[in-house]
């Protein structure tokens, strides 16, 4: 088993930090001066931070132009309008299985002649094993030849091993990213737009007025209102 990396083991630090030491070692050796060795010192520490403010505005550039901050905001719901759309502008034909229970798919999406069941999980945190096994179960249900989860979120170990034995595809954040911005910019949903377009259809709680909040219940998930306890007002969410 690979040995955990342990905090500050950045191997990124580790070379700044051994360059920083040749560079005021050098200087030293080569010109017997302090201040020449601090000049290389000082020299090898902004050139980095010179590079870590440009990979900075890399990744944060990235990750405007995919839009998942906006996907992390998106209740289950949402999401799953949101993979569907994304599927469909990349020629798939998509099947939403919500209104006939989902049976560990949520959506079943068709290209070339394969049928894929689909678990979509917007998460706060890493998918687990559970995710891995209902999409398993659900090749059988819809006579699929594979099923993907699909997450915004990493997962753990033991459903990365088990994805891998049962031949399951996981899609992390990072895959989901690269998945956005390698699509066409005309064709790419707006996850601002879905999240708009819930939020103008009937998720306002009729007694109370409060936003209707998506939950998960013993029975599955609903829609309660944001005022609980004081409203307990609910609505379905199939």
């Amino acid at each position: 088993m690979a040995r955990r990396r342990k905090k500050g083991e950045d191997p990124i630090s580790q070379l700044v930090g051994l360059l920083s030491l040749f560079a005021f070692g050098g200087g030293y050796y080569f010109t017997n001066s302090f201040i020449i060795g601090g000049i290389a010192l000082v020299a090898v520490l902004g050139i980095a931070l010179w590079i870590a403010i440009v990979q900075s505005d890399k990744k944060e550039e990235r990750l405007r132009r995919s839009g998942i901050r906006e996907i992390d905001t998106m209740d289950g719901l949402q999401f799953e309008q949101y993979l569907g759309l994304l599927f469909r502008s990349q020629g798939y034909k998509v099947e939403v299985t919500r209104a006939a229970g989902d049976y560990g798919a949520d959506l079943i999406i068709q290209k070339d002649g394969k049928k894929i069941a689909v678990q979509a999980k917007r998460y706060s945190k890493n998918v687990g094993i559970e995710a891995v096994q209902q999409a398993q179960a659900s090749i059988a249900h819809y006579k699929a030849h594979e099923a993907w989860v699909v997450s915004n979120r990493d997962y753990t170990d033991a459903a990365k091993n088990l994805a891998t034995s049962n031949k399951v595809r996981l899609i992390n954040r990072e895959k989901l990213i690269e998945m956005i911005l390698l699509m066409n910019p005309t064709a790419k949903p707006d996850p601002k737009k879905v999240i708009a377009q819930f939020q103008s259809k009937a998720q306002i709680c009729e007694k109370c007025g409060n936003q209707m909040v998506l939950r998960k219940g013993a029975k599955g998930e609903f829609y309660g209102c944001k005022g609980y306890p004081k409203c307990r007002n609910i609505k379905a969410a199939r």
